[in-house]
C-alpha cells in the first residue's frame, strides 16, 4: 500500500492416512469417560503452557503451497496466543521478545528434526503518540487524528519487529514489521487492504515470511463436546464453533522445497518455543541483556492434539520439554490410547484398528473392558511416529518421533477442491496426516478414524465443518483477523 497518501487429502490409501489422525479423538470425550481433561486443538493443552500464552503454539501446519504457481514451495505456519479476544485493549496480544519461536526439520528420515532450523525473534518499541504524549493506549487514530493504516503511523504506539534466521544465518537485512492488531473500523479501517502487503515480505532465495494477527483457523464445537458429548453426529452444520471471532498470532514461512529437503522426497517438521532459563523482569520490562543464559524448551507441536489428547496429565509438561525423537518415553500412551476406551464407554460402540497392522488390537473391533488390556495400537505407532512405507515410500523408518511428516511428491490440492468431507476420509491424499493444511477438519477425521468401521459412516462428529472465515488461496493462507468492535463469538 502507499504510506497513507504519504501524509500523516483416495480409497485404501485414504483410510490409511485417516488412521493416524486418531490422536485427536479425546477432545470429544472429555465427559465422564475421558481420562485427563483436554482442550481443543493445541489450545492450553498442558498445565504450565496454559499460563504462558505467548509461547503456547495453538496449531502447526506444513504443506505444499496450493497458491497458483507456487507448488514448488513448502509452507510452514505456527500460531500462538490461542483464543485471542480481538477487543482485549489497551495492550492487546503480541509475540514475546523473550521467546524464540523455532521450526525444526528432518530431511533424512531419522526422526531427528535437526537438519534445518528456522528461528524467529521479536523486539518491542514504544513510540509515536503513545510515547510522545504519555498515552495509556497502544493504538490511537480516527476522528480528528489520522487513522492507522501503515505500520509506521504515529498511532501505532507499540510496534513489534522481528528477525528470521535459518541454521543460524539471518535471512535479511534490518528488521521486519509485525502487523498491528485489527483494533476497529475507526482506528484501523480497511485493515487487510492497508496492511497485508506490508506484512508479506519477499526474502532472497524465494523465501516469503509473515508475522502478525490472523483469524484462528481451527474450528470445533468444544462446549458441546465437554457437555458429555452433547453432539449431533448425524447433522452437518449442527454445531457452534467455539473459536469463532477469535484470533491468533501467526508466523508464516514459505520456502522452496529444494532448500530444505536435501534431495529427500519426505520431510518431518515441528514447531517449538524456548525461553531463557532465568527471566529477569524490571520496571522497564524483561531484561534481555543476559542473552547468553541457557534457554529451555517450553512447548513443542507437530501433529495436532497429541499432548492434550494422548499424553496423560502427569506427563504433559515433561512432554513439552522433550524433543520429538524422545517419543519412545511416551509410547505406552499410543499403544493403549485412553481416548479409544473413552469413545467406547460414551457411545457404547466398539472401536478397533481401522486397517490390519501386525500386532494391532482390538482387531476386529471388540469391546475390551476398562483396563485397556485389549489395546495394542501399533498402527498408531507406525503411522503417527514413523516414516511408514505406505504413506512415505520405502526407506528409513526412523526413531519413534512425533513429527508432522510431508510427502513432497504428493501434488497439492487446490483450496476449492480440498475435500469438504474430512480430509483423507474424503479421498484427498494431500490432507493430514500427509502434512496439515488450515482447512483439514482434524477433529472429524480423527474421531472417525479412531472409531474405525463403526464410526466412519457418521455424517459428522461435532457438527462444525468449516471455519467462521473463508481461507484465502494465497500466502499466508489464513484469514484477516477479527476486529475488536464487530467480532461475533458464534457460528452456526
Amino acid at each position: 500500500m502507499t504510506r497513507r497518501n504519504m501524509t500523516a487429502r483416495r480409497g485404501g490409501l485414504a483410510l490409511v492416512l485417516a488412521l493416524v489422525t486418531a490422536a485427536a479423538i479425546a477432545a470429544l470425550f472429555a465427559g465422564r469417560a475421558a481420562p485427563d481433561g483436554a482442550n481443543a486443538a493445541s489450545h492450553r493443552e498442558a498445565p504450565l503452557i496454559s499460563l504462558d500464552p505467548a509461547a503456547d503454539i495453538s496449531d502447526f501446519f506444513a504443506f505444499r503451497s496450493y497458491e497458483p504457481g507456487k507448488s514448488d514451495r513448502v509452507v510452514l505456519l505456527m500460531n500462538v496466543n490461542p483464543g485471542e479476544e480481538p477487543s482485549s485493549g489497551p495492550n492487546y496480544y503480541g509475540f514475546d521478545p523473550s521467546v524464540t519461536y523455532s521450526i525444526g526439520i528432518d530431511n533424512d528420515r531419522d526422526g531427528k528434526a535437526e537438519d534445518v532450523r528456522f528461528d524467529v525473534r521479536f523486539q518491542n518499541e514504544i513510540r509515536g503518540l503513545t510515547k510522545d504524549l504519555g498515552l495509556p493506549l497502544r493504538y490511537i487514530g480516527g476522528g480528528p487524528l489520522p487513522v492507522v493504516d501503515d505500520v509506521d503511523d504515529p498511532g501505532n504506539g507499540l510496534r513489534q519487529t522481528y528477525e528470521v534466521s535459518m541454521n543460524g544465518r539471518k535471512l535479511h537485512n534490518g528488521s521486519l514489521p509485525v502487523l498491528p492488531d485489527n483494533v476497529g473500523p475507526r482506528t484501523t479501517p480497511n485493515y487487510e487492504a492497508n496492511f497485508l502487503s506490508e506484512g508479506v515480505k519477499q526474502l532472497d532465495g524465494g523465501i516469503r515470511v509473515f508475522a502478525g494477527p490472523r483469524d484462528d483457523p481451527f474450528y470445533i464445537d468444544l462446549g458441546a463436546a465437554f457437555d458429555t458429548l452433547n453432539l449431533n453426529p448425524f447433522v452437518r452444520g449442527s454445531g457452534i464453533d467455539m473459536l469463532a471471532g477469535h484470533n491468533v498470532h501467526t508466523i508464516a514461512i514459505e520456502v522452496p522445497m529444494a532448500m530444505i529437503s536435501n534431495g529427500s522426497s519426505v520431510i518431518g517438521a515441528y514447531g517449538f518455543t524456548t525461553r531463557p532459563r532465568v527471566t529477569i523482569r524490571t520496571e522497564r520490562g524483561i531484561d534481555l541483556s543476559s542473552g547468553g543464559l541457557a534457554r529451555v524448551q517450553v512447548q513443542r507441536l507437530a501433529n495436532p492434539l497429541v499432548n492434550e489428547l494422548v499424553i496423560g496429565t502427569v506427563d504433559k509438561d515433561r512432554w513439552n520439554g522433550t524433543k520429538p525423537d524422545d517419543e519412545s518415553r511416551f509410547l505406552s500412551y499410543y499403544l493403549k490410547p485412553r481416548f479409544a476406551l473413552a469413545e467406547q464407554l460414551v457411545f457404547g460402540v466398539p472401536t478397533g484398528c481401522l486397517i490390519p497392522v501386525d500386532g494391532c488390537t482390538p482387531n476386529p473391533p471388540a469391546n475390551t473392558g476398562l483396563d485397556l488390556a485389549g489395546f495394542n495400537r501399533t498402527d498408531l505407532q507406525a503411522l503417527l511416529l514413523q516414516y511408514n512405507p505406505i504413506v512415505y515410500g520405502e526407506g528409513r523408518a526412523g526413531e519413534n518421533s512425533d513429527l508432522l511428516r510431508l510427502n513432497l511428491t504428493t501434488p497439492p490440492t487446490p483450496l476449492a477442491q480440498q475435500s469438504s468431507i474430512p480430509g483423507a476420509l474424503g479421498g484427498d491424499p494431500a490432507a493430514w496426516p500427509n502434512g496439515r493444511r488450515p482447512k483439514d477438519d482434524v477433529t472429524d477425521i480423527a474421531a472417525k478414524a479412531v472409531g474405525g468401521p463403526n464410526y466412519v459412516p457418521l455424517a459428522t462428529i461435532d457438527g462444525v465443518e468449516s471455519n467462521d472465515k473463508a481461507y484465502p488461496t494465497a500466502f499466508p493462507f489464513l484469514a484477516s483477523p477479527h476486529d475488536g468492535v464487530t467480532r461475533v463469538h458464534a457460528n452456526r
